[in-house]
């Protein structure tokens, strides 16, 4: 009488602890039910970045920052610190979604990153937020950072963000001289043309000074001069319009089609 007592008692104890373990699981499903269907899809990514596989990690990142939602890009913080490194790089473009200075303030330290290419990606992916609170981050980096691949990447990003404060930077770099703390010697072309290409994306005048000067000078490339003369057509000053006629008569038939379509500019500005 004393087993079946006992046997009954175990019984009752798990048939509490089923129903326990099945109402928790209804409750998970009903918590499931309720979510829409991204954010269902982004905590399925949430769970695939803590796998063990950095290409799990990396597909999962990139699958959050192809939704374009903050929701999703906040998911992809994580992967910012990861340990490696082309995991952190995805993680940067992943995250540009969020408000632009809260993307900002997490992608700045990677400006620091000991590897190239994550710097360099991590400068474009700050462009994408065109954040002006990175404009003076991405000055300072121009001043200190040797690699050419990162200071372009600075100055396509400053570009973006359009804020007339990067201007100075801008022009110095636009003049040609590669200046940092250990040395000084002549400015890459692809920089000086990047350079150029972003004073045109911000339109002040304030860089007029400086294109000029650049389209004129006749030791520079022919890159960066076309890319100088098209960047006075986008801002329009008519003060270029001389040294604008001048290259339009050059021998290097893509300079002198971009003047005269900076000069074409120029006149309908006028109307």
């Amino acid at each position: 009488m004393a087993n079946l007592r006992t046997f009954s008692l175990y019984g009752l104890r798990i048939g509490l602890v089923l129903v326990a373990v099945g109402s928790c699981a209804s409750a998970f499903a009903q918590t499931s039910d309720q979510l829409t269907p991204r954010q269902r899809r982004i905590e399925q990514q949430k769970q695939r970045l803590t796998s063990g596989e950095v290409d799990e990690r990396r597909d999962a990142l990139m699958k959050l920052g192809a939704m374009k939602h903050a929701d999703a890009s906040r998911a992809a913080v994580a992967g910012i610190n990861d340990s490696d490194p082309m995991v952190r790089v995805t993680a940067a473009h992943a995250i540009t979604s969020l408000p632009a200075t809260e993307a900002t303030t997490l992608l700045l330290p990677l400006l620091k990153d000991k590897l190239e290419f994550v710097r360099r990606e991590a400068a474009y992916a700050i462009g994408k937020t065109r954040s002006r609170s990175a404009v003076q981050p991405l000055v300072e980096l121009l001043a200190t950072e040797k690699e050419v691949s990162v200071r372009t990447a600075a100055v396509v990003a400053l570009g973006h963000i359009r804020d007339e404060a990067a201007v100075p930077a801008l022009a110095n770099l636009l003049s040609g001289v590669f200046t940092n703390k250990k040395s000084k010697k002549r400015e890459d072309d692809f920089v000086m043309r990047s350079a150029a290409q972003a004073l045109g994306e911000i339109r002040s005048r304030a860089g007029v000074l400086s294109l000029t000067a650049a389209l004129t000078d006749e030791m520079n490339s022919f890159d960066v001069r076309r890319a100088a003369a098209e960047a006075l057509g986008l801002i329009g000053d008519s003060s270029a319009t001389s040294a604008l006629e001048a290259a339009s008569a050059s021998n290097d038939p893509y300079l002198s089609e971009a003047a005269h379509a900076a000069l074409r500019r120029l006149r309908l500005a006028k109307k």
